[in-house]
């Protein structure tokens, strides 16, 4: 039996950034996205929260190592590989320690190395509980209809919303693995690799918290609070150390069966409230 990823339901795990200094960029995780656990193994610098990780290699700035997304149970993985395989998706050789044994590895067409299968137990104790999960990540790429071909045809992920230029070519696409809006998403854009990615909050009253949180911190919020056009989530956006951007996000459309919705390239789209910031 085969299923997509849609099907399998999908959650986004854990991603892996380089980064030209991950000791600081871990000490900046740890002390502002309330990292409980941080551990160095194998070169890689493991931040852990409740329901998040973020692993820090050394390498280059604004770079997406890797990222490993968690299925149900695995019988439910082995039916996606059967659908992956069915489609002729070559397997990558790189293993991912991150995920139960029996998780595999794709290359995707901008050679972004996505990983998957279960998410590992693990044994640590967080005392802080405050909603931090990830949940989506964005790229940035020059062929948006390419990339949402390969998430979507050949893995299987479901195309929820599209942004469209005035010329009809593709902006942004919108794509989920689960019930929520989109677990992966992406931008046109001159330069590829990862655009950025988000914790779910919940709810409208965390992302006050958060505002006031990083205010005390000296973090400056550099986009937001606002609201997206698709999705309808509400957000706010801030820098680490190597200026990657992380997003906080609250309330995601729940999606159900529902046609994709096309919307134009412009500042109100990305933004229902103010101002919006264009990729492309």
């Amino acid at each position: 039996m085969k299923l997509s990823a849609l099907q399998a339901g999908f959650n986004l795990d854990h991603i892996a950034l380089e980064s030209p200094s991950p000791n600081e960029l871990s000490k900046f995780y740890k002390k502002f996205i309330m990292m409980e656990h941080v551990k160095k193994k194998n070169k890689e610098i493991i931040c852990e929260g409740q329901n998040r990780k973020v692993i820090l290699i050394k390498g280059k700035k604004n770079k997406l190592s890797y990222a490993g997304f968690s299925c149900r149970n695995k019988k439910n993985l082995e039916q996606f590989k059967n659908f992956i395989i069915s489609n002729n998706v070559p397997f990558s050789k790189f293993i991912n320690n991150h995920l139960e044994k029996g998780a595999f590895s794709i290359i995707d067409p901008d050679r972004n190395i996505i990983s998957f299968g279960i998410r590992k137990k693990t044994k640590i104790v967080f005392k802080n509980k405050f909603c931090l999960p990830l949940q989506h990540l964005t790229f940035a790429s020059r062929d948006v209809e390419r990339f949402e071909h390969f998430y979507c045809e050949m893995l299987g992920f479901k195309t929820t919303d599209r942004v469209i230029h005035k010329n009809r070519s593709l902006a942004t696409s919108f794509l989920t693995s689960n019930h929520e809006h989109h677990t992966i998403a992406c931008f046109k854009s001159n330069k590829i690799g990862i655009d950025h990615y988000s914790y779910e909050v919940s709810q409208w009253e965390n992302i006050k918290i958060l505002c006031d949180y990083f205010s005390q911190q000296n973090i400056k919020i550099i986009w937001g609070p606002g609201r997206h056009g698709p999705g309808n989530n509400l957000f706010i956006f801030i820098e680490d150390l190597d200026k990657n951007w992380l997003e906080f996000s609250a309330e995601l459309e729940i999606i159900h069966d529902r046609k994709v919705n096309e919307w134009p390239q412009s500042e109100k789209t990305l933004n229902l409230w103010g101002k919006g910031i264009l990729r492309s």
